[in-house]
């Protein structure tokens, strides 16, 4: 191993540290299931901001996002990053007061399938077990994105046996979960989000400084026929049209925010509503810049591989793997700047880590407290209680690990059919359960199913026809599930007086 390796596994190892540490300093904070899975509602503004926005911004911010840019150019990648910073901010603005507020009113609800069924009076539960079984299906594959993102990592920067170093990634994320819950992840996102922030700083600036400065990366793209377009896009060497329904397809992925447990849970767990605004702000912002930056960041990557500063790459499985390659030239630099890229390389292992320990305690929550205790009745002790939480954020992360073996699979195309499940089996529920007065239990039942099958159906029998049906299979399932919801709620009995006073309490509470 070469002295910059030794340096960045130095900086990588210290940061590791850093969360497990968290982990044990948390785990004496979490005495109760509630606390493990939701805080306590303890979360202050900035931390809430920073760690919603961590926890959704996985490792495809650092890799699958600029290795798409960097393989297509701006159109796909550029109406992607527009979909999701104003599916951000909406998301902020009408949905984290209303949830904080009626998850609080109903029943005190510290998991979304638990909202769910306590919105609806629901007493056998069957619509808190279906959402945690949705939570599980599309929540395993996303964690296993993850995994297999830091496997990566690891394997392409130190020569390492894929499986070997995906391994040990999974490990740290399931220790510091595992011990400090809810807490644990939410601290070590804010800590992980300052991190991706000084990667893309420092990725930015070295990129363009290697690839000749900023004109020469804007020369670089414009000699690309359709690279810099939002109409067009580029492959394999020409110009493809870019039309209108691609750009609201991918402006689709905006939609799936409604219904990302992960993030909801943020907006349910701070302290103090009233300060929402603030995390709004920051939260915006930030996105808004780091998704700008990732994208260039590919296109800077593009101009380095021009002037043969690094390789080339020829699909996206490989170009995801650029902002590790600008770390290892950075490394080259010295000392310092072995230190620098291991810090870069840190932010990448953040990328992932912050979103795999939410969608752990996500999944974890529909297992141990949704299906076995809500819908089956299974007593628990407290005691008991943590002990099924934290085996089962073990258990969930080992069939994560057998569905990560594969180092070959995109981490970008694995996140956006999760994104696609949950976006449309929750997002329109989460929606109309707040806003619409008249929604009732079967309709629910109704939204998430047709939501979570239509996704199915529209990625493996429907797009495939190519044309026109060449969607993102969000905007059509989130359509066919509002849809659901609305119709099956008309057709059947109206809500019971005592969901309508609640409902009707919630809403005089204020926007």
């Amino acid at each position: 191993m070469t002295s910059a390796q030794i340096c960045i596994l130095i900086a990588i190892v210290a940061y590791l540290l850093v969360v497990v540490g968290i982990g044990v300093v948390f785990a004496k904070k979490s005495n109760t299931v509630d606390d493990f899975y939701l805080g306590g509602r303890k979360l202050g503004p900035l931390v809430t901001a920073m760690s919603a926005e961590a926890s959704d911004m996985s490792s495809w911010l650092l890799m699958g996002l600029p290795g798409l840019a960097y393989i297509s150019g701006v159109a796909d990648a550029a109406w992607t990053a527009i979909g999701l910073a104003a599916g951000t901010y909406v998301n902020w603005l009408i949905v984290a007061k209303r949830i904080r507020r009626y998850t609080k009113v109903a029943g005190d609800s510290t998991t979304l399938p638990e909202f769910f069924s306590k919105r609806y009076r629901d007493q056998k539960n069957i619509l808190n077990c279906i959402a945690a079984l949705v939570i599980i299906i599309f929540f395993v594959p996303y964690t296993a994105s993850g995994f297999a993102a830091c496997g990566k990592l690891f394997s392409s920067l130190f020569g390492m046996n894929y499986m070997s170093a995906m391994l040990m990634s999974a490990v740290v994320i399931v220790v510091y979960t595992a011990l400090g819950g809810f807490l644990a992840a939410s601290t070590s996102d804010f800590i992980q989000s300052i991190i991706m922030t000084i990667a893309l700083v420092i990725i930015l600036g070295f990129g363009i400084h290697t690839a000749g400065g900023f004109d020469a990366v804007m020369e670089n793209a414009k000699g690309l026929s359709g690279y810099l377009s939002f109409t067009q896009t580029h492959s394999a060497g020409a110009a493809k049209p870019y039309g209108v329904l691609n750009m609201f397809s991918m402006l689709a992925w905006g939609l799936g925010y409604f219904g990302m447990p992960h993030i909801l849970l943020r907006f349910m767990a701070i302290e103090d509503e009233k300060k929402l605004t603030l995390s709004r702000r920051v939260a915006s912002i930030w996105v808004v810049i780091s998704l700008m930056a990732a994208v260039f960041i590919g296109i800077v990557g593009n101009a380095m591989s021009a002037n043969q500063s690094i390789e080339t790459f020829k699909d996206t499985s490989t170009s995801e793997t650029i902002i590790v390659r600008i770390a290892d030239l950075i490394s080259q630099h010295g000392i310092l700047a072995a230190l620098v890229a291991g810090v870069i390389l840190a932010g990448i292992l953040a990328a992932t880590m912050s979103t795999a320990d939410s969608q752990l305690l996500a999944a974890s929550s529909s297992v141990s407290k949704n299906i076995m205790k809500d819908f089956l009745k299974l007593n628990f002790t407290e005691k008991q209680g943590m002990i099924a939480a934290r085996v089962t954020v073990v258990v969930i992360s080992v069939v994560a690990v057998l569905i990560a073996r594969d180092e070959n699979s995109s981490v970008f195309n694995i996140v956006s059919f999760a994104w696609a499940g949950f976006g449309a089996a929750f997002g329109p529920l989460v929606l109309l359960a707040l806003f619409w007065r008249r929604s009732n239990q079967y309709g629910a039942f109704a939204g998430m199913i047709v939501g979570g099958v239509m996704v199915f159906v529209w990625k493996y029998l429907v797009r495939p026809l190519g044309g026109l049906w060449d969607i993102y299979e969000l905007l059509p399932a989130f359509v066919a599930a509002c849809a659901a919801i609305v119709v099956v709620s008309l057709l059947t009995a109206a809500p019971s007086k005592e969901i309508t006073d609640e409902f009707d309490k919630v809403k005089a509470m204020g926007a």
